[in-house]
């Protein structure tokens, strides 16, 4: 699938609202990742990753670092319940593997399974910032939604030939957690991107 970059940015200003360059940067490189990715097939699965990396990303379009201050990340410290969810076993780990990325991956766990996933070893717990590079914060987010590595649940179990349910997608990332207002950014993408879709 490829689009017409201009015209998308041109029915996303008109029916969300303007972008600023930084923001249309990052669309932009954001919606030329989805259109070279080879196992990215369904117009409405580009529609729904652009919505959550809206959602997730403060509109930016960009990778981004989980806000906050550092005291904040002492919710994911040992030993604490969350951090034995997380993976977190050291101290530091809490604000080491914060939320980063697209999809905002947390947790040492999640980024050493992250990394085996992509090919790249133990790269994402000796270096987290590598997560916000564009290129790796695509793949985790391509992989981890088409696979279901984020919390076990598949973009494909959502959105398939059959139905699409852009409300219950929402699981793939985070339980139910804005999941209408996600699902209807989607819509809204779904139809921009079918105007900006080219034979």
């Amino acid at each position: 699938m490829y689009f017409d970059h201009q015209a998308f940015a041109a029915r996303y200003e008109s029916a969300i609202a303007p972008l600023t360059a930084y923001q249309y940067q990052g669309l932009d490189g954001l919606l030329g990742s989805l259109q070279l990715d080879p196992d990215i097939t369904d117009l409405r699965w580009v529609a729904y990753m652009l919505a959550t990396v809206k959602h997730e990303c403060a509109n930016t379009f960009h990778p981004v670092t989980e806000y906050g201050a550092d005291s904040y990340f002492s919710k994911y410290e040992p030993p604490t319940t969350l951090s034995v969810r997380l993976g977190n076993t050291q101290a530091g780990d809490g604000l080491r593997f914060k939320g980063r990325g697209y999809v905002q991956i947390t947790g040492r766990a999640n980024y050493a399974r992250l990394g085996t996933a992509l090919g790249l070893g133990s790269a994402f717990v000796t270096q987290p910032a590598l997560v916000l590079e564009p290129l790796n914060a695509y793949r985790i987010m391509s992989l981890g939604m088409r696979a279901g590595l984020f919390t076990g649940r598949k973009l494909a179990s959502y959105i398939n030939g059959t139905s699409c349910d852009y409300v219950g997608a929402r699981r793939i990332i985070n339980g139910q957690d804005k999941a209408q207002e996600i699902a209807a950014v989607a819509v809204t993408l779904q139809s921009a991107l079918e105007a900006a879709l080219l034979d």
